[in-house]
């Protein structure tokens, strides 16, 4: 097989120029970032022939291929699966590192979130420690309206 590439010199153009766009969230998810911003309620979906139910949202079991048509609140209180400590910094990350970041799995659900972990030293975080979601003041409908989670004491 040949390599199409072989006689190509890869170039790379740095651009001036700021291309915005907006994307849709879909029926599912704008629900879920609806009730976040305006009740601070932490939505799923729940699968009716599986008994599951999916945080963030799904509209179709991943699972049975069911449609997900049944809504339930979930607490906003969970427990961290697994974590992650990021020490380098991006330009794209919400704060200065080092951040936690941890998979999330709230009482009445049964998958997990990611989430920002804070107001604790990334050498005090421990998997299966109980965490609670801080609302952020000023909500925009993103899921930075839970500004982070934080140890639950």
């Amino acid at each position: 097989m040949s390599d199409i590439f072989q006689n190509v010199e890869p170039m790379v153009h740095e651009s001036r120029i700021s291309v915005p766009y907006h994307w849709w969230a879909g029926d599912t998810a704008s629900r879920f970032f609806i009730d976040l911003r305006d009740s601070q309620k932490i939505m799923g979906t729940r699968c009716s022939k599986c008994s599951k139910t999916y945080v963030p949202p799904r509209k179709t079991c991943p699972t049975c291929f069911t449609p997900n048509d049944e809504w339930r609140e979930v607490a906003s209180q969970g427990t961290l699966i697994s974590y992650t400590v990021v020490r380098r910094h991006q330009a794209s990350l919400p704060k200065k590192p080092p951040i936690i970041y941890g998979l999330i799995q709230l009482e009445g659900a049964d998958t997990a979130v990611l989430h920002i972990i804070d107001e604790l030293k990334p050498e005090d975080v421990k998997i299966g420690m109980k965490v609670q979601a801080k609302f952020s003041s000023q909500r925009k409908g993103t899921m930075f309206d839970i500004e982070y989670f934080r140890p639950v004491h």
